[in-house]
């Protein structure tokens, strides 16, 4: 995905707020061999780019000034309560150098498992993202888990599913297997709830 950006050479809060306030978004890109460079953007243009799926999780082609380069967008700010992007941190991406960042989750198909269509059991859904590492080329923009086998209180980790070629998880301290899906009896209808109930008083 492309998109441009323009240099920006007067920094500070009031400037910020005159970008604004013309429909531009301040903006900053670092990392490489560069220096950071405060850069700006159309609103509108980075609005709509942000609410696509795939901007967060690909190597951006930024045009800034006429020049590409590739880049991931690393962390956006928006306003509390109105439609409106307040700042974006870009940084720049080397193709020899792996990425570390998060990429979307896509369960498919638990409606069509034996757990759901024969035991009649609920299956839940694990993290929406994942923390990955890569080289850029082998960056996914999302990590499908397809859930069609579960059977009846089957559980889905992370080891029970091929990455994609290149990419590694990142674990958060020693949870190193994240448990991604899960099945069980609706609540209210399962063994579970009766023997999580209290038990009755012994008649006197």
């Amino acid at each position: 995905m492309k998109f441009t950006a323009t240099s920006r050479s007067v920094q500070g809060s009031s400037a910020s707020r005159r970008l604004r306030r013309a429909g531009r978004v301040p903006a900053i890109v670092y990392g490489g061999k560069s220096a950071p460079a405060n850069i700006e953007l159309d609103h509108n243009e980075i609005y709509h780019a942000l609410n696509k799926e795939e901007f967060h999780a690909s190597i951006l082609d930024m045009d800034l000034d006429g020049k590409v380069e590739p880049v991931l967008v690393r962390a956006v700010q928006w306003h509390s309560y109105r439609p409106q992007v307040l700042h974006v941190d870009f940084q720049r991406v080397d193709a020899s150098q792996a990425v570390s960042t998060k990429v979307p989750v896509h369960y498919l198909n638990a409606d069509q498992s034996p757990a759901v269509k024969l035991a009649g059991q609920v299956v839940t859904h694990g993290p929406a993202e994942l923390d990955i590492t890569c080289l850029p080329a082998n960056l996914p923009q999302f990590i499908e888990v397809d859930l069609s086998g579960m059977i009846g209180n089957s559980r889905v980790h992370l080891a029970d599913i091929t990455l994609p070629i290149g990419v590694k998880y990142v674990p958060h301290g020693e949870d190193v297997n994240p448990l991604l899906a899960q099945a069980a009896a609706p609540k209210g209808t399962g063994s579970d709830d009766d023997a999580a109930a209290p038990a009755a008083p012994a008649a006197e």
